[in-house]
């Protein structure tokens, strides 16, 4: 079972970041917040350090990437996570520069819940266009046509999506907005939009549950969550037309031609390459460059070494993907950036 170090509903207010919390033991309690994707890595991260550092507790709050990143950004917390990178403005707007670091790569997954949990296959086109609300029902041709020889029923597709500002949206909404030039023009990539069709769910918890619980849904989560909750993904068609389904293996195939820029700030939709899953995203942990608390910002660098080199390994056990050793070799030398010295 995955421990929790902390959960949204019950956990305490964040405190502000220059206010080291005590843990009961003369420790340092550090607060974040930010993505639902990487949560269930974190946890397990956060859980595994603790036993190893009883005098550093992270307490982590998944409200989603938007959520992380305003939180940093006002100070709130001490560290952010999000799956899509800040953007310049929102990097000028910062009261410090803020390092991004690249901690996992995940998949993002187009889940149902259909009678029977046939396996579907499923085009970056046909999923644009049920998100457009132009393919209505899960007998519709489109879908048909690619998937011969399985009974699709002839009932509404009920469209479940994010509510809130989300890494995972940015990172499904980018992918989409790549291989469909009307979804581009109808919706656009963000964190958060205007869906022309569909409910919302809060957080990759929320839209699980709403796909669970609804016969006909269709939704998108990162790949754990899927595991997790035995719920049907598709596999979906990659730009060398071969339909592969979101794995650690397959994530890792996407990641493999990227070229990551000094600031790791990349997209990795949709790449090239033999058996490379196309929705795939790196995730990052914000931290400030200069923190103005010097003991936390010191135990998160020590944390990031950690979870880079020894962490690594908890990755493909809970979905994700480890990362390339030549990305962790240059983040271990980009930690030198953090000034707590």
């Amino acid at each position: 079972m995955l421990l929790l170090v902390a959960c949204s509903g019950n956990s305490p207010q964040p405190e502000r970041q220059g206010t080291p919390a005590p843990t009961g033991s003369g420790g340092l309690q550090i607060n974040g917040a930010g993505a639902t994707f990487p949560n269930p890595i974190y946890s397990k991260w956060f859980v595994e350090y603790e036993r190893l550092h009883p005098d550093v507790r992270i307490n982590y709050q998944p409200i989603g990437s938007g959520g992380g990143i305003r939180q940093l950004s006002s100070r709130t917390v001490f560290f952010g996570a999000s799956d899509v990178p800040m953007t310049e403005e929102q990097v000028k707007g910062a009261p410090g520069p803020i390092l991004h670091f690249p901690t996992t790569i995940g998949a993002v997954v187009p889940v149902y819940n259909l009678e029977g949990s046939p396996d579907l296959k499923l085009t970056g086109d046909t999923l644009a266009n049920i998100y457009l609300g132009r393919i209505r029902r899960w007998n519709d041709a489109a879908i048909t046509k690619l998937n011969p020889g399985v009974q699709l029923p002839a009932i509404d597709i009920a469209v479940v999506h994010r509510s809130e500002a989300s890494g995972t949206t940015f990172i499904f909404l980018d992918y989409l907005a790549k291989v469909s030039p009307a979804f581009q023009k109808a919706v656009g990539v963000s964190a958060s939009v205007a869906w022309p069709v569909g409910i919302g769910g809060k957080g990759n918890e929320g839209v699980t549950a709403l796909v669970s619980q609804t016969p006909g849904a269709i939704g998108y989560v990162e790949l754990v969550y899927a595991l997790q909750n035995k719920i049907s993904y598709a596999a979906v068609q990659n730009p060398a037309g071969e339909f592969v389904k979101g794995s650690p293996d397959s994530v890792t195939k996407a990641a493999a031609g990227a070229t990551v820029p000094d600031d790791f700030r990349v997209s990795i939709t949709n790449a090239p390459g033999a058996g490379a899953y196309p929705i795939s995203s790196f995730t990052w942990l914000l931290l400030y460059r200069e923190p103005t608390d010097k003991a936390q910002g010191k135990a998160m660098r020590e944390f990031l070494r950690w979870a880079l080199s020894d962490g690594q390994k908890f990755a493909t056990g809970l979905g994700y993907a480890p990362l390339p050793q030549n990305v962790v070799t240059r983040e271990l030398d980009a930690l030198a950036q953090i000034k707590v010295d």
